[in-house]
């Protein structure tokens, strides 16, 4: 296999033969800001940025300096096994970027959420839902969302090693939301983490132990061969890991102040960066990421499936990684990455909600009016008619409402009676499904 390396101009070591640049064309600094924003380029997009009347290269050696001496860079705790520290700087908007944060995602977006119990725990578990599969997609997880989702939804045992990741990485994000958000992070709780998320995917003597030099892991893309990154020595992996849970804990760079969103962002790549277990790696830094916000108070994140919008810019994600760890320990590239899909995310997030919102009116007043459904009757229809497929059960109906079985019963052959569902007993199951009469209702 070929290790992937980052090509780039050589950047003249006299910067004030560079810097003199500033003086010889007008307004280049606005073609620097171009370089920044509102993307940070690395070389391969920044030298088609550059003014007219210098090189290229001599354009990237410019931006480079300016980038190395900034004012506002600032060096993180994070450092490679030479002893380099990563560093990153703020870019423009990110202050805009963390009040919309702080106004709507310490929990002020639940306001677009109908205020009801039932409801927003169903856009919190949809939410869990969509960052569990997603995640486990990014890692090879070879399954559709609609058939991950049932098997979420059904309750039902995963039937093969897809669907496993996929299971576990649910089980992980409840653990995190019902759980770990309340705890210091520990060797121990990284451990539990990692054997939940691995779960029946990996051999019991590589879950919940840290990687060793003789385990050869590297980062590649099996297509073309290609190592995108080798971690560090186990020597180094376990000082470094240490620190990592240190930080984690607001224990270590106490004396600087990182915003919650941008410290969880570091801690997302820091863990990739390490790359601690054989397998599972970057499930657990997008795990990490979350349970940092959620102990922050940041609960509204549970709303935002972000790796359902990292999954669609793959490569992007990968060299975010990429150009943070060889272009100079830049870890700008990483922020400025995730801070772009963050927002993309909470965009998406508010049209889902407006559009559930008109369909769920229409819907909930055509079967109250018709039939004098509940709630639970509803969502139950609305989700059949959107997988024709499906089945629902009451042990399953139940589960999924958090009400009695008595509960369920009564909601699913009320349906019945209704001729809206049908039943069948097969073995012990008696599983409802949809009768065309559904599809006249909602459609």
């Amino acid at each position: 296999m070929e290790v992937f390396k980052l090509k780039k101009p050589e950047i003249p070591e006299e910067p004030d033969k560079v810097l003199s640049l500033l003086n010889q064309e007008t307004g280049i600094l606005e073609y620097v800001a171009k370089t920044n924003y509102p993307e940070y380029l690395y070389w391969d997009k920044a030298r088609y940025k550059h003014p007219p009347d210098i090189t290229p290269e001599e354009f990237w050696a410019l931006v480079k300096i300016l980038r190395k001496y900034s004012p506002s860079r600032t060096r993180t705790v994070i450092t490679d096994e030479r002893g380099t520290c990563f560093s990153w700087q703020p870019l423009p908007g990110l202050d805009y970027f963390l009040h919309e944060v702080d106004m709507n995602l310490g929990g002020a977006l639940a306001s677009m959420v109908p205020d009801n119990e039932a409801v927003r725990k169903r856009f919190i578990t949809r939410g869990i839902m969509e960052e569990a599969i997603a995640s486990s997609q990014l890692e090879g997880a070879n399954t559709t969302r609609r058939v991950a989702k049932r098997m979420l939804v059904e309750k039902r045992k995963a039937r093969n090693e897809s669907e496993q990741m996929i299971l576990n990485n649910y089980h992980a994000m409840i653990h995190l939301e019902e759980s770990l958000k309340n705890q210091d992070l520990t060797l121990d709780a990284v451990f539990n983490l990692h054997a939940i998320i691995t779960q029946d995917t990996l051999d019991d003597n590589e879950v919940g132990r840290l990687r060793r030099d003789d385990d050869s892991i590297v980062v590649h893309n099996t297509k073309t061969d290609t190592i995108y990154h080798i971690p560090s020595l186990e020597r180094f992996m376990r000082k470094e890991l240490r620190k990592f849970i240190r930080f984690a804990n607001d224990d270590l760079g106490k004396e600087i102040f990182i915003h919650p969103v941008i410290k969880a962002i570091i801690l997302h790549f820091w863990m990739g960066f390490l790359h601690p277990f054989v397998d599972g790696n970057g499930r657990m830094a997008r795990a990490i990421f979350y349970w940092y916000l959620l102990r922050n108070g940041y609960w509204a994140f549970t709303y935002l499936p972000l790796s359902r919008v990292i999954k669609n810019s793959p490569a992007q994600y990968r060299d975010a990684y990429v150009y943070s760890e060889q272009d100079d320990n830049d870890l700008t590239y990483f922020i400025d990455y995730n801070v772009r899909k963050i927002m993309q995310a909470k965009r998406e997030f508010e049209t889902y909600v407006e559009r559930k919102e008109s369909e769920n009116s229409k819907m909930a007043h055509l079967a109250r009016a018709k039939y004098n459904l509940n709630n639970r009757q509803i969502q139950l229809l609305r989700y059949l008619y959107k997988n024709p497929e499906a089945t629902s059960t009451i042990r399953t109906h139940a589960q999924v409402n958090d009400v009695s079985r008595m509960t369920a019963r009564k909601d699913l052959e009320g349906l019945e009676a209704l001729g809206l569902l049908v039943s069948e007993k097969i073995g012990r199951e008696r599983p409802f499904s949809a009768t065309p009469k559904v599809a006249e209702l909602l459609s």
